[in-house]
């Protein structure tokens, strides 16, 4: 066979969501990326591989084979991405996990669902899109939101506060704690776990 069965290749494909550039790189819409980094480093590896419109490695995580991503198309058109690397490696959308920031939820609480709609956020409104489902894993890791009358984009672009940081910093690794624990047992068990 010419090109070995690709399919078996890739086990999940775990996304990362933010904007790419130094201009974004510690603002609240990173958080997916920070995460993503930071598990590629504990696993001795960086995102420095770069197809699929992403920043993008594979490496062993939770007795899997994973395709950690750090889509680079900017946030609102992270689905190309997602759909591209998804395709290729014959990805189900269920085993498609995607992390990333979410204002609704106090800074640095987590949260796994299986599936859902995208809740304003328009990173997950375009993967729903390109993927044809919103039947997919994701963590969602809390930014807290503007005070009375504070801009919305002004918010998620900014950077958290010192010590929103140190609390922050916490919440990726219980998020990829959550992913480990999503790819090994299933999401109820992630959601009864961490939510």
């Amino acid at each position: 066979m010419l090109f070995g069965n690709r399919s078996s290749a890739v086990d999940w494909l775990i996304a990362g969501l933010g904007n790419p550039g130094e201009k974004y790189a510690h603002t609240r819409h990173n958080m997916g990326f920070l995460t993503a980094d930071l598990l590629a480093e504990q696993a001795g590896v960086k995102l420095n591989k770069v197809k699929f419109k992403s920043a993008y490695n594979i490496l062993s995580f939770a007795g899997a084979r994973c395709l950690v991503m750090k889509p680079q198309t900017y946030m609102n058109l992270s689905g190309e991405a997602v759909r591209e690397a998804a395709q290729f490696y014959k990805i189900p959308a269920d085993h498609v996990l995607v992390i990333y920031d979410d204002i609704s939820l106090p800074v640095g609480k987590i949260r796994v669902r299986p599936t859902g709609s995208a809740g304003g956020h328009n990173g997950i409104k375009n993967i729903i899109a390109h993927l044809g489902t919103q039947d997919f894993p994701r963590i969602k890791i809390g930014t807290g939101a503007p005070g009375e009358g504070g801009d919305m984009i002004d918010w998620v672009i900014g950077v958290p506060s010192q010590a929103d940081r140190k609390v922050l910093v916490e919440s990726f690794r219980r998020a990829i704690d959550a992913a480990e624990c999503i790819i090994e047992h299933g999401c109820q068990k992630a959601m009864n776990d961490f939510n």
